[in-house]
């Protein structure tokens, strides 16, 4: 009996994407539980217009591997964004990026603490608190008792601040859509669904604050993830 070769390929990507999609358990670890998966696959695809389409990366063939260029593109895309959001602010009153950032959530979800506020950025808390004393310094957020409890402090943004934003809002509106690139519509949805599916994992991971130097090997043993042989 011939089998093309092709199909012995695509049918262990599709076991390896089984194994990834798989790793909480959701399907049984046998034919029937990756049949079960292939239907529900099938099912997403239909819904959503997505193909699998196999990744060409450089270094393939010498073994990198796919964990690698994603961390490795992740690095670059912010990198490119960082970039777009200087030119944005270039001029302007904004010191960093991330000063536009933090008033853009406060303006978007009011008032918070300063701890709710840079968690809400993904921030270091000495970082998150230069940020935020600049912004007060400028005039742009203020701090006041919250409305709630008067024993805690909340930061809001003020006149000021809405109006500082509002003059970069177009540059920065600009910036945003080029760093979306040549990506259609749809590109763009599955992108988000995927970014957040990854934010989603590692967002409680970064809240835990765990020590650097153990945090490699928690995650490793604590969560449920793919994990290759290293």
């Amino acid at each position: 009996m011939n089998i093309d070769t092709s199909i012995l390929k695509d049918t262990f990507l599709l076991l390896e994407q089984f194994h990834t999609d798989n790793s909480t358990g959701q399907y049984t670890s046998n034919i029937e539980g990756f049949k079960n998966w292939i239907v529900a696959l099938k099912s997403t695809e239909n819904k959503a217009g997505i193909h699998i389409i196999e990744a060409e990366w450089e270094g393939k063939s010498e073994g990198r591997t796919a964990e690698s260029v994603i961390s490795t593109l992740l690095v670059h895309l912010n990198r490119y964004a960082k970039a777009y959001s200087r030119s944005a602010i270039a001029g302007s009153g904004f010191a960093t990026q991330e000063d536009f950032i933090f008033l853009i959530n406060l303006k978007a979800f009011g008032a918070m603490t300063k701890m709710e506020l840079i968690k809400k950025n993904v921030h270091e808390k000495p970082a998150g608190i230069l940020i935020i004393n600049r912004l007060i310094k400028q005039g742009w957020a203020e701090q006041t008792d919250s409305e709630t409890d008067r024993r805690t402090k909340v930061i809001r943004i003020t006149e000021q601040g809405k109006e500082a934003l509002e003059n970069q809002m177009q540059k920065i509106r600009k910036a945003t859509h080029i760093v979306a690139g040549n990506l259609n519509q749809k590109e763009k949805l599955e992108l988000i669904r995927l970014l957040d599916k990854l934010d989603k994992f590692h967002n409680p991971i970064y809240n835990q604050n765990i020590d650097p130097a153990n945090l490699i090997d928690t995650v490793y043993r604590e969560y449920p993830f793919e994990k290759n042989t290293i």
